[in-house]
């Protein structure tokens, strides 16, 4: 039997293939190939039940005339045969695929690309939407393979199934919990599942990729933009595009669909699912993705989430919320409302995108949610110009009680990025004496705040923490080291702090811009 598909042409194999018939056989095959040129040969061997050496003599003259063939759908037993024969390594075999039904079984996750299952107590599949997900579900198991390498914990697929007219892969997941259904079950563990979700997503956004390993998100929501220009009025089209130009190449990791029912609790152990999204890029765009998971499909249908998520719309909002100043490390409103506002801006455009190409224009409910996200849009537009952001940045009330979280904070980032201990130790002095000053006198007798923002890059280590108060002017460097030669009895008491910081600091630096204190510590490992 043949049928042509994608150019090939598919030759079904069925029975035995011994030396009894395996003459007629190749005839056969010689026949059905007539006149169809060079083009590419399928072999499926789904009903093949055995083969021997003469079948495989039939295999080798295939191969020579047609250097395309491939066998598809084979059995374990054949494709033992063929695999102790050399075959495996002369052509593409492809072992047939184990049926798997998710017939009344829980969905644990739902992605752009798929659907996670459970389907007994130790696995999970992930059914994919596109029928012909062989390749998808080839790259999802490298870059998965990828993520574990450079250091995210994650589950690898052990095998490919049949689910209906489509594939899945199957990962071993014992007993374990996504972070939506904590959530939905136990609303008290809310703030532990903010802690270990942006715990693993500080640890994605801190891995860097080799060049050319994932795409670049950056180019995806170009795309978006472009798509966006007839749908925006006036300059505003060409604005967004500028916008998402302007945002810098980034080879750091991205998840791409990062949300609740992809993080799953394992035995103590949070792992991360669903990776044929992973690219690389600048954290705005995960941001947008997360906003979209949490707030943006649910704003006016409420219901949206509860389906998807599993938890009410009040819950997701908190949790955006929460774990938007974790990551971001402030509590200052004013500072979460304009990162939230630029993912947004990202986040409605993906939205409208969406929508339209899935022929929202033509349904009316899907028209008013279009409708609202473009007005959304276009207030944002109007209010940004940027869609960068600073991270890694604390905003604290200056005050001496608050030196804990800041030393924290710092240690924190210095930890991540295998700062030698007695680096940290240096830095850890500096930090103790510059928080301290500005939380003494920056703003006596008032109180006010401190931004502490901590950066580190570069081959070797470089660290550059930088002090921001708004307080009165003063420039700790100005004031002479103290002459150290001195006894006890004629050394003045204070400006040590300062002059160890100046010691053990690659670079001290002040100035006084736009009414505040800027001074920067500067630490090369």
């Amino acid at each position: 039997m043949e049928e042509t598909k994608e150019g090939a042409v598919v030759i079904k194999l069925s029975g035995r293939i011994d030396s009894g018939n395996a003459p007629a056989a190749e005839e056969n095959i010689r026949r059905t190939l007539e006149g169809k040129g060079t083009c590419p040969v399928v072999l499926d061997a789904e009903e093949l039940a055995y083969i021997s050496s003469a079948g495989l003599r039939v295999l080798l003259h295939l191969k020579k005339t047609n250097p395309e063939l491939s066998i598809v759908n084979v059995s374990s037993d054949v494709y033992e045969i063929l695999e102790m024969t050399g075959f495996t390594e002369m052509m593409t075999v492809e072992k047939a695929y184990r049926v798997v039904s998710v017939e009344g079984c829980e969905e644990i996750g739902r992605g752009a690309n798929g659907t996670i299952y459970r389907i007994d107590q130790d696995n999970v599949v992930k059914v994919y939407n596109n029928a012909d997900a062989l390749q998808d579900i080839r790259h999802e198991r490298e870059v998965a393979r990828l993520a574990l390498i450079l250091g995210i914990p994650t589950a690898i697929s052990y095998d490919v199934v049949r689910v209906g007219n489509s594939y899945g892969s199957v990962f071993e997941l014992l007993n374990a919990s996504s972070f939506s259904k904590i959530l939905a079950t136990k609303p008290e563990k809310m703030d532990w599942c903010v802690r270990e979700y942006v715990k693993m997503l500080k640890k994605i956004h801190g891995t860097v990729v080799p060049a050319g390993k994932l795409p670049d998100m950056k180019e995806t929501v170009l795309s978006w933009a472009r798509f966006m220009q007839p749908y925006l009025p006036g300059d505003l089209g060409k604005k967004l595009l500028s916008m998402v130009e302007a945002v810098p190449h980034d080879d750091h990791m991205i998840h791409g669909d990062y949300h609740t029912k992809n993080l799953e609790l394992q035995n103590d152990e949070v792992l991360l699912i669903d990776m044929d999204t992973l690219a690389v890029g600048h954290p705005v765009f995960e941001l947008a993705s997360m906003y979209n998971s949490f707030v943006g499909y649910s704003e006016l249908d409420h219901e949206v989430i509860k389906a998807f998520q599993g938890f009410d719309f009040e819950t997701g909002k908190t949790f955006w919320r929460k774990s938007l100043a974790a990551y971001l490390g402030t509590g200052n409103e004013k500072k979460l409302s304009e990162v939230e506002d630029k993912a947004r801006i990202v986040g409605y455009t993906r939205m409208i995108r969406r929508s339209i190409r899935r022929g929202g224009l033509e349904d009316e409910r899907a028209k008013r949610s279009i409708d609202f996200w473009k007005e959304k849009l276009i207030g944002l537009l109007e209010k940004y110009d940027t869609l960068l952001f600073t991270r890694n940045e604390l905003e604290i009330e200056a005050i001496p009680e608050n030196l804990p979280s800041v030393e924290s904070f710092v240690e924190k980032h210095l930890e991540e990025n295998d700062c030698p201990p007695k680096a940290q130790m240096q830095i850890g002095l500096a930090v103790e004496e510059i928080f301290i000053n500005i939380a003494s006198y920056a703003y006596a007798p008032e109180k006010g705040n401190a931004t502490v923002r901590v950066e580190v890059s570069g081959d070797p280590i470089t660290v550059i923490i930088t002090f921001i108060d708004n307080g009165i002017p003063y420039d700790p460097l100005a004031k002479e080291d103290p002459d150290v030669t001195l006894s006890a009895e004629e050394r003045e008491i204070g400006g040590l702090g300062i002059f160890i910081t100046k010691k053990t600091m690659d670079d001290v630096s002040y100035e006084y811009r736009d009414g505040q204190n800027i001074l920067r510590i500067k630490k090369q490992m």
